[in-house]
């Protein structure tokens, strides 16, 4: 029972250092044992399981960050979360989880006083880091990460690292077993892990002062309260209707009242037309595309645009598609995306002032990875709908963030 005090010793060592307190209830959360026929260490997203033989060889500091890193895992929700990018490559969907995870734990203790990556004990890889890291996916997600692996694979580029590795990952991920938990059981462990990045974040607070010390934005974004973007893309539009053409008496024209003169007010039921720009630079899946458009058909079939024009864009505007009134309801099964080169939104204001395109509104559909570029001179209230890319904001009008992996 060796290896189990070991384990045991280190969680709870973790458990009381502060510059884990963050993680200390995560730590807690599902079952976690030791069995002799894992090599190394894996999950479910619930349930950790250590190799005996691997906890045996393991520096303290190595399986410090071995623990902490299983329990990101669990935080994140890998494995029920991108269970889309599994079923298109899993290798890939394992390399890009463990590449997230990481370079969080190099940065969080980059001169390894209580954490390092575990290496190679003996071969030809001896002394080298056992796990995958490259410093240029820092900040990103699981499925940023996914599709640079997956560009570099279909250039048959690889990208080595600079802080090393082995090329491997230095543990499994059980999707499968993942996937076999039944709804209940995935409710009580979204409620477990929720409650616990809450209580780990009071025991941050506890230890170094409220607003003291840096928390880990993604595990922030994990408890705040969800706005559905479509909601938030449906009132923007209605938001903008200015056209005016129906009147009722429901509420009274205030601009009549100072002479004693009661008039209907004029509610807007149509507006004149809407722009809808679509990144096709290869960011923006199939899936996500025909989400949006289906919400954009049945926002237009609501307050009756005279005119919906539809702006593929990469590096510059590939296609425009224009759809009147009736013919609406046929834009996602007879659209026709066009594009594939770089990102550059800036074209669409300049396309829409060379073709005198004046909207009541545009919504503007990209992965936000533009480089800064957002545009000048939009000709509209302008709504950013972001896919997968939480850290970009729009430097004009407003933005919104879909997260695919909960479409």
């Amino acid at each position: 029972m060796l290896e189990e005090r070991k384990l045991q010793k280190a969680k709870i060592t973790l458990m009381r250092e502060p510059m884990f307190a963050l993680y200390s209830g995560l730590m807690m959360v599902g079952r976690t044992s030791i069995a002799d026929d894992v090599p190394t260490a894996c999950t479910n997203g619930r349930d950790e399981i250590y190799g005996r033989a691997f906890v045996r060889e393991l520096k303290d500091e190595e399986l410090n960050f071995l623990i902490i890193h299983e329990t990101m895992h669990k935080a994140y929700r890998h494995l029920t979360t991108w269970k889309k990018l599994h079923d298109e490559n899993h290798q890939l969907a394992n390399m890009a989880c463990d590449y997230v995870i990481n370079i969080k734990l190099i940065d969080l203790d980059p001169h390894e006083r209580y954490i390092a990556m575990p290496r190679f004990k003996s071969g030809d890889k001896q002394g080298k880091p056992m796990g995958l890291v490259d410093a240029k996916f820092r900040g990103m997600n699981a499925k940023q990460v996914f599709d640079i692996l997956k560009e570099e694979q279909q250039g048959n580029s690889a990208g080595d690292g600079d802080a090393g590795g082995s090329g491997e990952g230095m543990d499994k991920h059980e999707w499968d077993k993942a996937q076999e938990m039944s709804d209940e059981e995935k409710k009580e462990l979204e409620r477990d892990i929720d409650q616990a990045i809450r209580q780990g974040i009071m025991n941050h607070e506890k230890i170094v002062g409220k607003g003291g010390g840096e928390i880990d934005r993604d595990l922030l974004d994990l408890i705040e309260p969800k706005i559905d973007w479509r909601e938030v893309l449906r009132e923007f539009v209605k938001a903008t209707c200015t056209s005016k053409d129906t009147s009722s008496w429901r509420r009274v024209n205030r601009r009549f009242l100072s002479s004693d003169v009661y008039m209907p007010s004029l509610i807007g039921e149509r507006i004149g037309s809407i722009t809808i720009g679509v990144d096709t630079s290869g960011s923006i899946g199939a899936e996500e595309l025909v989400d949006f458009l289906s919400e954009v058909k049945g926002i237009a079939e609501e307050v009756k645009p005279n005119q919906v024009d539809l702006i593929y864009w990469d590096s510059d505007v590939a296609s425009h598609e224009i759809y009147y009134e009736n013919a609406v309801s046929d834009l996602v099964a007879s659209t026709k995306p066009r594009g594939g080169g770089g990102t550059s939104p800036s074209c669409v204001p300049e396309y829409m002032k060379e073709k005198n395109i004046k909207p009541e509104c545009t919504v503007m559909l990209t992965d936000g990875c533009v480089g800064g570029d957002w545009g000048n001179d939009w000709p509209s209230p302008t709504l950013w709908v972001i896919v997968d890319n939480k850290s970009a904001q729009a430097t004009n009008g407003k933005t919104i963030h879909i997260d695919s992996s909960k479409n």
